[in-house]
């Protein structure tokens, strides 16, 4: 039985298109409190700071012989990727001194509010999704909150296939939730993709929502968490965006172990530092994240850049930019980092996250074109500044080895002039300062690692994972993330140097969907494919500096190594015989996996029955089953009409093919993806098909046309 309509009544609100050339403001932001700016003293200052330093001695070590070109450009390109890693790690002190977050306290008055579980979906698993909403609402109903959420799945899918499930699991949803308010919106035209998804929603039923808590496909959150998310939300009223920090959990693979480990050991360090020096200037990672719908729909609409790819066009990393424009309008952004009860899945393998990279780079390369927009806060700016740096980095450092390699090339290679016409008694050699270069190079690995190393104490002074897993494997857990993520890192440098590249010239990254449960399936042959170029280029550097400077081969040997391992490191990464053998040891192991929330528990069990009771559902057995066919049509909104000038080419050819087709074998075959998914999407078209497959039973030969006419 069928009790509730797809979507509720219409409740519009308008989002305008914000200008980014110019801004009144009319609600300046309130200063930041003391602590927020002791952070942001020590975090940028810091970071100067031990820049300068590495800088000066730096230029003291190539200064001992007289700098040349390639030298001046080395001490350029150290300088910057220096930096890079000295705010990183001044960020993790200012986290572990001024970490302690501002809480606004629990309201009376959240019982009050009408909050949506938004969910945007595309081509998504519906049996995973679907069942992390229900083990949600479930908790919602068992805690006596059910009253203030309401679930709206916003379905931007285009592969008729999961269509047809996510119909059959949202009517599967609703009978499991009783009276739990659960909706379900399909767009036929994934404009804009996610960004576009929401402002649909925004637009056509914002109004009826004080709050919405946007999710991922692989979000889930916990009831406590969901309704310490509201009551911070009514507690503070200008508070627009409270963002919690999502653990990983669910990795099947050992490239989803490490980075589930090193998110609990090193995470909660990073996150505090972040929200330490952001304060009321936070960031938006774009899901598990709370947001106030009217100050969303006034100040958050994103126009449209002017221009080529990869500037011009929708923006597509939305979340950096949404986030700046409530803080442009006066509100507060915050972040929780020490909310738990947040959790969110990772890419299974390195290929999988390089796929997901060049899509995130793409869209923090384009935050170029918005960074200098009229009236952002200087925090603000710089989130979408750090967000470009996490990808420039890559082609930064492949530059800065490059050089240093041509830097000992040419003093290997090139005939110096020992004694000049200046009167000396010793000859002028090429050479470095070695003792302070030796220095040098120590405080940059304290200072990469340093992150690491308090997130490592902060893991037992909270015992958290030593009462889990032990101290001995903690700490030999740390050694091997480590050791490993040193061997993935050359890796990961000129996969993303690549996309920057492609990127750069235009080339789109589309938006597909993201692996995420298992790896995707690959041979040899493919990863041979992918990583060719990064083990030849290994095994060259390494034989040219076995020639020219075979002690410096000795000290690159873990990047080169990587390099030379790439294919079967990369074929490691995805392995879950590898994922299983380091959990037996106790290897990489977090609290997730030896005690599982009850939420997450709850998930995967209702996932493997929806998964089974889904399995038989597809267009085919919407034509022959009536009882499944009505169930489907209830969750499909009507049809919007067509614009001017502008036809549903699918819906159109669609027709067109069922009207030509002999029988319903032969219409479905013609029938294209689009195609089917407009007949899916269509009542009476749909039905058309119905009516060829029982005409079509007694009259294969005959046409729809003149079975029509008949």
């Amino acid at each position: 039985m069928i009790r509730q309509a797809a979507v509720p009544p219409f409740s519009l609100l308008e989002m305008a298109d914000q200008n980014f050339d110019h801004y009144t403001r009319r609600q300046k932001p309130a200063h930041s409190r003391l602590k927020t700016q002791l952070a942001r003293l020590l975090t940028f200052g810091g970071a100067l700071a031990l820049t300068a330093y590495a800088a000066r001695e730096m230029i003291a070590v190539v200064s001992v012989g007289g700098v040349t070109v390639l030298q001046g450009v080395m001490v350029v390109l150290f300088t910057i990727t220096f930096g890079w890693i000295a705010l990183a790690a001044a960020s993790a002190v200012a986290g572990v001194l001024f970490g302690g977050v501002r809480r606004a306290g629990n309201s009376d008055a959240a019982s009050e509010q009408r909050t949506a579980l938004v969910m945007p979906i595309y081509n998504e698993d519906p049996a995973r999704t679907f069942a992390s909403l229900r083990a949600m609402a479930e908790e919602l109903i068992a805690a006596g909150h059910a009253e203030s959420f309401e679930i709206f799945v916003l379905s931007d899918t285009q592969n008729p296939d999961v269509y047809v499930q996510e119909t059959a699991a949202v009517q599967a949803l609703r009978d499991a939730l009783g009276d739990f308010r659960v909706w379900y919106r399909h767009r036929p035209d994934n404009v804009a993709k996610k960004a576009g998804n929401l402002r649909d929603f925004v637009t056509r039923w914002g109004g009826r929502y004080d709050y919405m808590i946007v999710l991922d496909a692989d979000s889930i959150l916990s009831a406590d968490t969901l309704v310490t998310l509201l009551r911070e939300m009514v507690a503070d009223p200008k508070l627009a965006l409270l963002q919690t920090v999502p653990r990983l959990c669910g990795g099947h693979t050992l490239f989803a172990r490490l980075q589930q480990f090193a998110g609990t050991v090193y995470g909660p360090i990073v996150a505090r530092g972040i929200a330490a020096w952001a304060g009321d200037d936070g960031n938006y990672w774009g899901h598990n994240a709370i947001l106030r719908v009217r100050a969303f729909a006034a100040a958050a609409g994103l126009p449209v850049l002017p221009g080529r790819k990869p500037f011009g066009g929708m923006i597509m990393s939305h979340d950096f930019v949404e986030a700046a424009l409530l803080r442009r309008a006066g509100w507060s952004v915050r972040m929780l980092p020490t909310l738990g009860g947040s959790w969110e899945e990772g890419p299974p393998s390195l290929l999988d996250v390089a796929a997901r990279d060049r899509r995130w780079a793409q869209g923090n390369i384009q935050h170029l074109a918005v960074v200098g927009s009229a009236g952002l806060t200087w925090p603000s700016r710089a989130h979408m500044w750090i967000g470009v740096m996490s990808y420039l980095a890559s082609p930064l450092w492949l530059l800065l080895i490059a050089v240093g390699l041509a830097v000992t090339a040419h003093i290997a290679t090139v005939q110096y002039e020992y004694f000049t016409d200046e009167l000396t008694l010793f000859p002028r050699w090429p050479r470095f300062d070695t003792e302070r270069m030796i220095a040098l190079f120590v405080v940059a690995m304290v200072t990469l690692l340093l992150p690491k190393i308090l997130g490592l104490l902060r893991a037992f002074v909270t015992r958290e994972l030593v009462g889990k897993v032990g101290v001995i494997r903690l700490v030999l857990g740390v050694l091997g993330e480590t050791a490993l993520s040193a061997l993935y890192a050359p890796i990961m440098m000129l996969l993303q140097t690549r996309q920057i590249v492609e990127i750069l010239r235009g080339q789109d990254s589309g938006w597909n969907t993201q692996s995420r449960q298992r790896a995707a399936s690959a041979r040899w042959h493919m990863y041979l494919r992918r990583h060719w170029l990064h083990m030849v280029s290994g095994l060259a550097t390494g034989a040219g500096l076995l020639f020219i400077s075979p002690p410096l081969l000795a000290w690159m040997a873990p990047a080169l190594a990587g390099l030379v391992l790439a294919l079967p490191l990369s074929a490691a990464s995805g392995s879950e015989v590898l994922a299983k053998i380091s959990r037996v040891l106790g290897f990489f192991t977090t609290p997730e996996e030896v005690v599982t929330p009850t939420v997450v528990r709850r998930r995967d069990e209702v996932a493997r029955e929806l998964a089974a009771e889904l399995h038989g559902i597809t267009i085919e057995r919407l034509i022959g089953d009536e009882a499944v066919r009505q169930r489907h049509f209830a969750a499909v909104l009507p049809r919007p009409p067509p614009q001017r000038g502008k036809p549903d080419v699918a819906h159109l050819t669609a027709r067109a093919k069922i009207a030509d087709a002999r029988n319903l074998h032969e219409a479905l075959g013609w029938l294209a993806a689009p195609e089917r998914l407009a007949a899916l999407s269509d009542h009476d078209l749909f039905h058309a098909l119905v009516r060829l497959a029982s005409s079509g039973e007694h009259s294969p030969d005959r046409p729809a046309s003149a079975l029509r006419s008949a």
